[in-house]
């Protein structure tokens, strides 16, 4: 008799290998474009600390609200901080705010996808109805109360954040879960004796990373604009630390006056979220199977 391993071996890596999704990425000008963005940000943020940069925090009363010269390439801000400092380690608080908001996203919400879609009847209606109800309220309007339960500060942001989304993906996960359960390398491997966590974890897992993947990356784009706009509000990042979003407050109230300050951040966060949404919709196209 066939071994359960044997069974699913074929019907996995059908699924999920997916032959190819390098050379189709590679060949998306669009996919390319929004990985070479979403590149430039992430060695913006590890290589902040590395360059001969101005030091983010340091005041130089001297130079308040300097436009841009050969000098300061961005200008200065209200307190004569160089503007491309406090870019580059801005780039930092709003990259970490994408990832870790994603992985707690993933971690809540895959676990109560798979169960709900798994085992259905009493579990699946909890489940999708408490789902039903966080996605009721307006994604923005739910992140910004747990901001302001938890309390204003980067970490805080990120918890909020993540968790606003975890409704978003236990109902990916879900049907996704429910999608492949009914396959027949599933029955196949029931059929030989495994057995439920077996099935789910080795089996019915693996087939559902694709769209999670993909949806993730998607998600880092909205991340950024949700930490910006908590920052904006004064629930994220805290001064004197740096943020796209914390900038952005700051520079709303020097419009007049140098409205350079609001322009660089500005345009790191549309180039941020213009180059994740690029790549998701890449790798959505990469890994649709009827691609292949």
């Amino acid at each position: 008799m066939a071994s359960v391993d044997s069974i699913s071996s074929g019907a996995t890596g059908g699924a999920t290998a997916r032959p190819g999704v390098l050379a189709r990425l590679s060949r998306n000008p669009a996919a390319l474009i929004g990985g070479g963005l979403v590149l430039l940000f992430v060695l913006m943020a590890v290589l902040a600390p590395a360059l001969p940069l101005a030091d983010p925090f340091k005041s130089n009363f001297l130079a308040i609200r300097k436009p841009p010269s050969s000098i300061y390439w961005f200008g200065t801000d209200e307190l004569g901080r160089d503007q491309v400092s406090r870019l580059f380690f801005g780039a930092q608080a709003s990259l970490l705010a994408g990832i870790v908001s994603v992985l707690i996203a993933v971690a809540v919400g895959l676990p109560f996808g798979l169960l709900a879609g798994w085992y259905g009847g009493w579990i699946d209606i909890v489940i999708s109805r408490v789902t039903e109800a966080l996605l009721a309220c307006p994604f923005l309007i739910l992140a910004i109360a747990f901001a302001a339960v938890l309390g204003p500060s980067l970490t805080n942001a990120m918890v909020a954040i993540g968790l606003s989304a975890v409704p978003i993906f236990i109902r990916l996960v879900r049907g996704q879960v429910m999608s492949v359960k009914v396959e027949d390398f599933v029955e196949g491997a029931r059929a030989v004796g495994a057995r439920d966590l077996r099935l789910m974890f080795r089996h019915v897992l693996p087939n559902t990373l694709s769209p999670i993947i993909v949806q993730s990356t998607l998600f880092m784009a909205r991340a950024i604009i949700l930490e910006a706009a908590l920052s904006f509000l004064g629930l994220g990042q805290q001064p004197p630390a740096p943020s796209w979003g914390q900038m952005l407050n700051v520079a709303k109230n020097f419009m007049e006056q140098a409205p350079w300050m609001s322009v660089a951040p500005g345009v790191c966060i549309f180039l941020a979220v213009l180059g994740f949404n690029l790549l998701g919709d890449g790798l959505r196209d990469a890994l649709d199977p009827r691609e292949n």
